[in-house]
C-alpha cells in the first residue's frame, strides 16, 4: 500500500535554523501530506522515529536538528547516536527515516552564521524531500515487480 503521508521530527535546540528544513521539505512534498511533531533535542527523535514508522501511517519519517559543538567533546557523541537511531528506527521499521541532523564544526552564534545555516537547512529540508520520494517509488517499483 502506497500511503502519500509524511512525519517530519524537529528538534528544538536552534529552532530558528532547524524549522527551515522543514520549510524545504514542504516546498516538495506539500505540507497537507506532512505531520509535523517537536521534540526538545536530536537525542529525541530516534525513539519518536521509530514510534511514527512503526505506526502504518507514513511513507517516510524525515528528522531535523542542529547538533553543534558547545566546547566538548559531547556534541560529537549525540550526533552519531542520533544518525545510528535514525538508521536502526528505518531498518527496524522497514520505513525510511531521514535524517537531516547537522553538526557543523565551526558554528558560532552570530547573524552570519545563522544566516548561513537557515539558508542550508532549506535546502537540505528540500534534499529530504526529494529522497523520501525517491526511496517510496523504489520501493513501489519492486512490490510492483514482484506480483
Amino acid at each position: 500500500m502506497t500511503h502519500t503521508r509524511f512525519a517530519f521530527i524537529k528538534a528544538q535546540w536552534h529552532a530558528d535554523i532547524v524549522d527551515r528544513a522543514l520549510d524545504g521539505f514542504c516546498e516538495v512534498i506539500p505540507a497537507g501530506q506532512v505531520d509535523v511533531y517537536d521534540v526538545p533535542g536530536a537525542f529525541e527523535m530516534p525513539l519518536l522515529a521509530k514510534d511514527l514508522a512503526g505506526s502504518g501511517r507514513y511513507s517516510a519519517v524525515a528528522c531535523a536538528a542542529f547538533v553543534v559543538d558547545g566546547g566538548i567533546y559531547r556534541h560529537d557523541f549525540v550526533a552519531q547516536a542520533v544518525v545510528d537511531g535514525l538508521m536502526r528506527a528505518g531498518l527496524d521499521t522497514g520505513v525510511p527515516v531521514l535524517s537531516v541532523s547537522l553538526t557543523p564544526h565551526h558554528y558560532q552564534e552570530t547573524d552570519h552564521h545563522n544566516e548561513i545555516y537557515r539558508a542550508h537547512f532549506v535546502e537540505k529540508g528540500r534534499e529530504a524531500a526529494r529522497a523520501a520520494l525517491g526511496v517510496v517509488k523504489a520501493r513501489a517499483t519492486l512490490v510492483e515487480d514482484a506480483a
